[in-house]
């Protein structure tokens, strides 16, 4: 569903990504973890073209990028971030139903999406369609976040940290709903953490970034074996 086949990109004089390849199957949920600037977000940014590689091809349903129209391709690709970016003067169902009001749904399939998805994340709409983002709690609006990125039931998601900014027993609620949510609604997620723990939680693979190059990807048994010392020293940090 989604690959990286040699991608370099370059700021000035500094390499973010520096040679990367990875292939992400269809259905599934693929972790980038590694230090601040290693390359994570800007492999999350490549994919729905906010980014564009200067070597190298990325790839969505078996088609480059670049052959894609950006709005078709950013509506295949939910983006799920920390801070959410919600709009303030708008309702809960108001944000969450934005993009499905823009490609022209009438109202009543617009709200019947809303209330669906408001339930999947375990915001029940009878209480929380008609609230204003600063009425809700961080994980609540952690979850409208979530919600309004599967709006357009898109079949590849882009998490940036989602669950990052939250205490760790809203965190852990949120990790238990977003597996309830990919059993019932499977799709193919990069996501995108510090948390190797949250990783190992949310993940089938991870993929261990370091100065722009994939050091290591693979299931924890995978991860255990590695002997390269960055891989060593990040799995030691997983139960402190």
């Amino acid at each position: 569903m989604i690959s990286f086949s040699d991608v370099h990109v370059t700021r000035g004089e500094r390499a973010v990504l520096r040679g990367v390849s990875l292939s992400v199957a269809a259905g599934e949920v693929v972790a980038l973890v590694g230090r601040s600037g290693s390359g994570k977000t800007t492999m999350l940014r490549l994919v729905n073209r906010m980014l564009h590689a200067d070597r190298g091809e990325v790839m969505v349903s078996q088609r480059r990028v670049q052959d894609w129209d950006p709005i078709a391709l950013r509506r295949q690709t939910g983006y799920a971030i920390q801070d959410v970016g919600l709009f303030p003067h708008f309702s809960v169902s108001h944000n969450v139903g934005l993009v499905t009001s823009l490609l022209g749904w009438d109202e009543e399939r617009v709200k019947r999406r809303t209330d669906e998805l408001l339930t999947l994340v375990g915001l029940a709409p009878s209480d929380f369609a008609e609230r204003r983002p600063d009425q809700l709690s961080g994980g609540q609006r952690q979850r409208v976040g979530l919600a309004r990125a599967l709006a357009v039931d898109p079949p590849v998601l882009l998490m940036d940290e989602p669950f990052g900014a939250l205490d760790p027993i809203t965190r852990v609620e949120l990790h238990q709903q977003f597996r309830a949510l990919h059993q019932a609604m499977p799709r193919t997620v990069l996501l995108v953490t510090h948390d190797l723990n949250e990783a190992f939680a949310l993940a089938d693979r991870i993929a261990v970034l370091d100065q722009g190059a994939i050091l290591a990807c693979g299931d924890s048994a995978d991860l255990q074996r590695s002997d390269h010392p960055f891989v060593r020293q990040l799995l030691e940090t997983r139960f402190q």
